[in-house]
C-alpha cells in the first residue's frame, strides 16, 4: 500500500508523463478524422496502480459470505444492512435475497426485495422469519446517527437481540464487525474486542467459525479462537471480525 501511494504521489508532482502521452498520440493520429480531441481529461493517479485491489474488509467478507450461502443453500436467506454494491450483489448473482436497511433504496434489481426499516426496532412479522441471515460491517453503526437512525447507545444490542428473534433456533447468522481495542470512533462506527462480541453472542448463538481481515487487509479463514487470539483481538487496531453463528 506504501508503494501504491508513493507512485501516486509521484504521479501528481511530475505529470510530464502525460503531456508526453499527449504529444505522442496526437502524432500517431496525424490527419486522421476517426476521433477528434475533446476537451482534457486527465487521470494522473492510476498509471502506476495495480490491476486492481484484491484486499479489506469488504472485498473478503463479501466474497467469503457469499459462497457459504451459496454452499448452504437456505430455504429464506435476509440480510441487515449490507453492502448492495458487494455482498448483495454476490448474492443476487445466484439467488434471492432480502435486504433490511434503514435507508430507503429505489433500485430494483433481480433476485433482491427491499424493506426500509430500523431493524433497533423488530419488524413485525419477522419472528422466526428465516434460516439464514446476515449482517456484514453494519451492526457497528446502529445508534449513531451516521446513516439517519435515531442516537442510542445500546442500538447494536437491541439490533442483535431482533436478529436472534428473525432467525429461526438452528439457522445460522453471518456477521461482521470491525475487532481491535474495543472503542467508539463517533460518529463512524463502533469497534469491537473478540472478548466482548463473544460474551454478546453467546446468549443466543453457537459459533460454528471464525475468519477475519487483519488491519493489512489480508483474510485469515477458519482461525482458533484460542485465548490468546482472544485477549489479542489477533494483533488488529482495525481489523474485520467474520463470525458464522448458529441460533441456540
Amino acid at each position: 500500500m506504501k508503494i501504491i501511494f508513493r507512485n501516486i504521489l509521484n504521479s501528481l508532482k511530475n505529470p510530464g508523463w502525460y503531456y508526453k502521452d499527449l504529444k505522442e498520440l496526437k502524432k500517431q493520429k496525424g490527419a486522421d478524422t476517426t476521433f477528434e480531441f475533446g476537451r482534457k481529461f486527465p487521470i494522473l493517479s492510476e498509471k502506476f496502480d495495480e490491476g486492481g485491489i484484491m484486499k479489506g474488509h469488504y472485498f473478503h467478507q463479501d466474497l467469503y459470505i457469499a459462497r457459504l450461502i451459496f454452499e448452504a443453500n437456505p430455504q429464506k436467506h435476509l440480510d441487515i444492512g449490507s453492502r448492495t454494491d458487494g455482498f448483495i450483489a454476490h448474492v443476487a448473482a445466484y439467488r434471492n435475497i432480502e435486504l433490511v436497511d434503514i435507508r430507503p433504496i429505489k433500485s430494483l434489481v433481480k433476485n433482491i426485495s427491499i424493506t426500509c426499516a430500523n431493524l433497533m426496532e423488530l419488524p413485525a412479522g419477522m419472528v422466526n422469519y428465516c434460516d439464514s441471515i446476515s449482517s456484514l460491517h453494519a451492526i457497528e453503526h446502529f445508534g449513531l446517527g451516521r446513516y439517519g437512525d435515531p442516537i442510542d447507545y445500546f442500538g447494536y444490542l437491541k439490533a442483535l437481540q431482533n436478529i436472534a428473534k428473525i432467525v429461526k433456533t438452528g439457522g445460522t447468522f453471518y456477521f461482521s464487525v470491525p475487532i481491535g481495542p474495543q472503542r467508539i470512533e463517533f460518529n463512524a462506527h463502533r469497534v469491537f474486542s473478540i472478548k466482548y462480541l463473544l460474551d454478546v453472542l453467546s446468549e443466543n448463538f453457537s459459533i460454528k467459525a471464525f475468519s477475519y481481515v487483519n488491519d493489512e487487509g489480508d483474510f485469515f479463514e477458519n482461525v482458533e479462537l484460542t485465548e490468546k487470539n482472544i485477549l489479542s483481538n489477533l494483533g488488529c487496531t482495525y481489523g474485520c471480525g467474520i463470525f458464522t453463528c448458529i441460533k441456540k
